[in-house]
């Protein structure tokens, strides 16, 4: 069985499954997809989408706010504690760093970064690290933080060799896309090739970033077979091997309750 440790079931569009959401995850249970991290990005959405799945024993989420989440939009690390105190929370974030969309003063997303790093180690809850062009600080900030108290992952990776680790050496585990399935990623690959089993995780990160031979569609966690079909051919190993590591690490990361 399979799990998907990152996606916005929210953000599905439902119309292929006759806009019933029920539909959908029979459909992602029936490809073999056990479990799935659905994850907050602003907290305006979060209630609707806490809403949407806290009937599904499969699904957990997390608590947090995109770094590309408005900057104007209500925050404070009170309200957020207090959010991700709910059972149904794994983890914190997706947080993180992101300067290829914002490229102005870092300041607010440094603050709300640390600010969310702060809430996962008083709640020892693990973190979900989104980061684009902006490698450096946010390991500067998970290594000043204390970040290794709470551990997490670095999701949807597409940095080198060197930044993963450095993750690790901070607890973090790296997950892995369908982005590694493009034909442009071949340095992907070859970091991907390094990652130790206990440190492997796999997302879809849907409805984005669908593998091939479904890019260019919307994406949906029953595509995270191919993320781990894909990886067991750069590992030289069985996709069910694949599969049994990224499973076992996800709950140990996360700790699901009822699992």
């Amino acid at each position: 069985m399979l799990v998907d440790s990152h996606c916005h079931l929210d953000c599905i569009d439902l119309t292929p499954f006759d806009d019933d959401f029920n539909k959908l995850i029979e459909h992602i249970h029936a490809a073999g997809v056990e479990h799935m991290l659905c994850v907050s990005i602003d907290l305006k959405s979060y209630p609707g989408m806490l809403e949407k799945v806290r009937a599904y024993p499969g699904i957990s989420v997390s608590a947090g706010m995109h770094p590309v989440a408005d900057e104007a939009d209500d925050f404070s690390i009170d309200h957020l504690t207090g959010l991700a105190m709910d059972e149904k929370v794994v983890a914190i974030g997706e947080t993180g760093l992101d300067y290829y969309y914002h490229k102005g003063d870092p300041q607010w997303q440094q603050d709300r970064f640390r600010a969310h790093v702060q809430v996962a180690n008083q709640l020892d809850k693990p973190l979900i690290i989104h980061t684009r062009d902006a490698g450096g600080d946010t390991l500067d900030i998970l290594r000043e933080e204390g970040a290794e108290k709470c551990g997490g992952v670095i999701h949807c990776f597409t940095e080198t060799q060197d930044f993963a680790d450095r993750a690790m050496e901070l607890g973090f585990m790296i997950s892995i896309s369908g982005i590694i399935t493009f034909r442009n990623a071949e340095a992907l690959r070859e970091v991907a090739r390094t990652i130790p089993d206990e440190r492997l995780l796999i997302e879809t990160d849907s409805p984005y970033l669908a593998p091939i031979p479904h890019r260019g569609e919307q994406n949906q966690p029953a595509y995270v077979r191919h993320v781990a079909q894909t990886l067991a051919e750069i590992r030289d190993t069985r996709v069910e091997h694949i599969a049994e590591v990224s499973r076992h690490n996800f709950y140990r990361l996360f700790n699901p309750a009822g699992t």
